[in-house]
């Protein structure tokens, strides 16, 4: 509204004031004229003695004060977190012990975009549409596990990009032939518990042989596999891998050009990139990949999960329980 609108408003309002000296003398008979309560008349009454012709003015409902209002102190703790470790309203709230609900309102007085909307690396705000999202979640640990293979490029000796700016780091990186890391992850659908390790290729041969370590961990905390969730890669199409699952593991394959079916895996791969691939700036691949057990480890152990409520996998694993040194 603009403030020719205001002051039009406010000399509506005190033409009813002087009615009743000037006209009718009657504040009741006022109000029916002009179809107003005697408590809306008293009130800009309060107003104009107050303030003058600027107390008739429109003015906001808000109240001047709230006494639940989160403090100050608080909501920038939690825009602290946003900004420092990108992360969402419910696993800032679980650190914070908020309600999910209350920090999703501070995000957005501040606002802060969904995280779906901005870069991983930069968190410059990339996308302005809101994506519909079907997801499900198996009943018992086991029933399904998600595998998945990421490829990830290699961090070449003094640094990449990231420590060296666009130019230096693409040159230093074309210097010599630096090589892939190949991800072979297998995460639990239903406890988000994850299984990876950093290989040198996606042979059909690795992708065998991983998953007979990926199922002995699983064994060895309680998880018995049922059934396998993998792309269409060759590695996982191949008779060697059909057979490394045996008949008492049921393979499935997603539907070709869908990764949307092995969500809970790509979704590890993304988690993987922000939380320790693309953290932060590394100066070689070796102080790069000498982080990755580490990180793994909190994320099995100690990293609150969104999915699971802030709990994290071990806290639905019954043998990794108490185990979260």
């Amino acid at each position: 509204m603009t403030e020719r609108e205001l002051e039009r408003r406010a000399q509506g309002r005190l033409a009813v004031l002087r009615h009743v000296e000037e006209v009718s003398f009657n504040v009741a008979a006022t109000c029916r004229y002009y179809g107003i309560s005697r408590q809306c008349y008293y009130g800009w009454l309060r107003r104009y003695e107050t303030d003058g012709l600027d107390g008739l003015k429109d003015r906001s409902s808000r109240p001047h004060r709230c006494a639940r209002q989160t403090p100050t102190k608080r909501e920038r703790r939690v825009i602290g977190l946003r900004v420092s470790r990108r992360w969402g309203p419910a696993r800032i709230a679980y650190r914070l012990g908020m309600q999910p609900s209350t920090v999703h309102k501070i995000l957005r007085r501040y606002g802060c975009p969904p995280l779906a909307w901005t870069d991983p690396a930069t968190g410059v705000r990339i996308k302005w549409a809101r994506r519909k999202i079907h997801h499900y979640v198996h009943d018992a640990p086991g029933e399904l596990v998600h595998v998945d293979i990421k490829k990830l490029g290699k961090i070449p000796d003094g640094g990449g990009h990231k420590v060296l700016g666009r130019a230096a780091g693409q040159k230093n990186t074309k210097r010599g032939k630096i090589g892939y890391w190949y991800l072979h992850n297998a995460v639990d659908d239903c406890t988000r518990l994850a299984y990876s390790e950093l290989l040198t290729d996606e042979k059909k041969e690795t992708a065998a042989e991983f998953w007979v370590r990926a199922n002995t961990y699983f064994e060895s905390v309680g998880i018995t596999v049922q059934r396998v969730l993998t792309d269409n890669g060759s590695c996982y199409r191949s008779k060697l891998f059909t057979e490394t699952l045996g008949e008492a593991i049921k393979h499935k394959r997603t539907r070709p050009y869908r990764p949307q079916t092995n969500g809970k895996v790509e979704r590890f791969n993304r988690t993987a990139l922000e939380e320790w691939a693309y953290a932060r700036p590394y100066n070689s691949e070796t102080e790069r990949a000498a982080l990755f057990n580490e990180w793994l480890h909190t994320y099995n152990h100690h990293r609150g999960h969104t999915a699971l409520k802030g709990k994290s996998p071990a806290d639905l694993v019954p043998n990794l329980r108490g185990q979260n040194s």
